[in-house]
C-alpha cells in the first residue's frame, strides 16, 4: 500500500464516519445512537488527521497508523451492530480503511 492510496482510504472512511454520525442523528432513537455518534466522530476526526499528516513528507507515522488502525476497527464493530444502511456503510469503510492501514505498515 502506497502512501498516496492509504490517504485515499482515509478520506473514503473520514466521509463515511461524518455522513453516519449525520444520518443518526436523524433517527427516530437518537439515545440509541449515541456511542455509534460519539465514535464515528473520533474516527472520522482520526482518519481525517492522519490524511492530512500524510500528505506531508513527515516520516515518524508508524504509531499514529496503527492508532488509526485501532479506532477503524472500533467504529466498525460499533457501526457494524446497527441495521442502518449508513451505518452498515460506514462500518464497511472503517474495514477497509483498518485493512489499508495495516498494510501500509507491512
Amino acid at each position: 500500500m502506497k502512501r498516496k492510496e492509504l490517504m485515499i482510504k482515509l478520506q473514503e472512511c473520514a466521509n463515511a464516519c461524518f455522513h453516519c454520525a449525520d444520518a443518526c442523528l436523524q433517527e427516530e432513537n437518537v439515545s440509541h445512537m449515541r456511542d455509534c455518534i460519539q465514535t464515528d466522530q473520533v474516527c472520522g476526526t482520526i482518519c481525517l488527521s492522519t490524511s492530512k499528516i500524510l500528505a506531508g513528507s513527515f516520516e515518524d507515522v508508524n504509531d499514529l497508523i496503527k492508532y488509526c488502525a485501532k479506532i477503524c476497527g472500533s467504529c466498525a464493530e460499533e457501526c457494524g451492530n446497527h441495521a442502518h444502511d449508513h451505518c452498515q456503510a460506514c462500518a464497511k469503510a472503517c474495514q477497509e480503511c483498518r485493512e489499508a492501514c495495516l498494510s501500509y505498515l507491512n
